[in-house]
This record gives C-alpha cells, structure tokens and sequence, in this order.
C-alpha cells in the first residue's frame, strides 16, 4: 500500500452487513444509522429488508442498500436469481450479492454457471446497479476458484467476494491475492466472512480488496481512530 488509509477511506469499502435469519425490524434500523453515522460503503440486508433500509437511507451521502440473490446456498435457478435481484431492485437495492451456483462448478457444468451468473448481472446492470458474485471459497479448490473467478468476470460482474459467512471458512489472504492475481488490477474484489478487526481488514486490502463485507465495521472504524472498539457491534457475519 503506498500511504495508510484514513478510517474514512476504509469507511468508505465497507459493507456494514445483517444478514442472519433472526435479524428484527430494530436492528435494521440500528444498522442504518450506524451506515449513514460512519458513511459506509452501504448497509447489506436480506431481501425482506431492503424497502425498509432504502427508507432509512434516503438522502444519505453515498451510503446506499446492498442485498443479497440465491443467499446463501446459490442452489436456486438462474430464473429465480434475476427474479430476486429485480425485485431487490424495485425495492431500492443498488448493490446485489449474488451465491454462484457452487455445485456447478465442482460438477463441470460450466454452461450453467455462466447462465447462472449472466442472468443476475443483466437484470442488475439494467438498473445500473453493482452485482457481486459470492464465490464461497472455503468448499473450492484453488483451480475452481480461478474458474468461478474468469466465468463471473467474462459475465461482466462488478466484483468477485469470498463468502457469505454461512459456509465453511471465510476471507483469507490467500484467497484474496488468488482472486486479485486472476481478475487483474481493474476488477473489485470483496473480502467476506470473519473479518472482524482494523488488522484483519488492513492485510485484505494490502492483498488485493477493494471492499470489506463484515458486521464488525462499528468496532473496525473505532480501531482505526485509535479507539477502543465500540459495544454493540451488529450480529451478522
């Protein structure tokens, strides 16, 4: 890294995420506002949720509803995915997280996995929107993720991201560098799954992310301002 980044810039790569299935009405909403507080990348919410954050975060600067398609398994159909994403859409979402469609991909069927990822991408880039595929690194090989990596690039998604934080495993360097080396210097790259410290998220960055997906990024901010970190980080993942 050539200079250290200021909290506000690592503020602005994070996606402050709640994505557990008991996730209630009042924590979305205290998600929401820590978002537009520290001016987070976005908030990252499940579906069910997204009309409500894109309430919550109207007129904030810059911080805008990242939600998720095929969470967390990726095992729906191509159809489904694009469905989800245009409904997310219609919702106020302008960032969608898509789960590849993992059992493809170990099992060849490659033309699937193109449709699977093309399908999300069309649908979303229509709103001009961001689409991320979740990759879920911890059940690959590094062949595979290679793979998962050029077919969701050739697809032309916005970034390519570690995990959903429900699988085995989570973000790691190595994986981050892999990912970095293969889609090249222009591409994001979304770091996902554990990353729960200053220390962590600044070796993520120093492999190759451009974005960080944690629910810890209260507790990362406070760290990077030389605080103490702060009670009440959000559950997620």
């Amino acid at each position: 890294m050539t200079h250290p980044l200021s909290a506000a810039e690592i503020a602005r790569m994070i996606d402050h995420t709640l994505l557990k299935p008991e996730v209630t009405h009042d924590q979305i909403v205290a998600l929401c506002a820590e978002a537009r507080a520290h001016r987070f990348a976005s908030a990252a919410v499940n579906p069910s949720y997204v009309a409500l954050a894109a309430r919550l975060l109207a007129g904030a600067d810059g911080v805008v509803v990242c939600t998720v398609a095929g969470f967390p398994l990726g095992a729906t159909t191509p159809e489904v995915k694009a469905f989800e994403a245009e409904q997310a859409l219609a919702n106020g979402a302008r960032e969608v997280d898509m789960v590849q469609n993992v059992g493809a991909l170990k099992s060849g069927d490659l033309d699937l996995l193109r449709r699977d990822i093309a399908a999300v991408v069309a649908v979303v880039h229509a709103h001009g929107a961001i689409c991320k595929v979740i990759l879920e690194t911890g059940l690959l090989t590094d062949d595979e993720k290679i793979t998962a990596c050029r077919i969701a690039q050739e697809a032309g998604v916005d970034f390519v991201k570690t995990s959903t934080g429900f699988g085995p495993g989570g973000a790691t360097v190595h994986d981050i560098a892999l990912m970095r080396r293969t889609v090249g210097p222009e591409m994001g790259v979304k770091a996902s799954g554990g990353v729960r410290s200053y220390a962590d998220t600044l070796a993520l960055i120093e492999a190759g992310a451009t974005r960080i997906g944690t629910s810890a990024g209260v507790r990362i901010i406070a760290e990077a301002q030389g605080s103490a970190a702060q009670p009440g980080d959000s559950a997620g993942y």
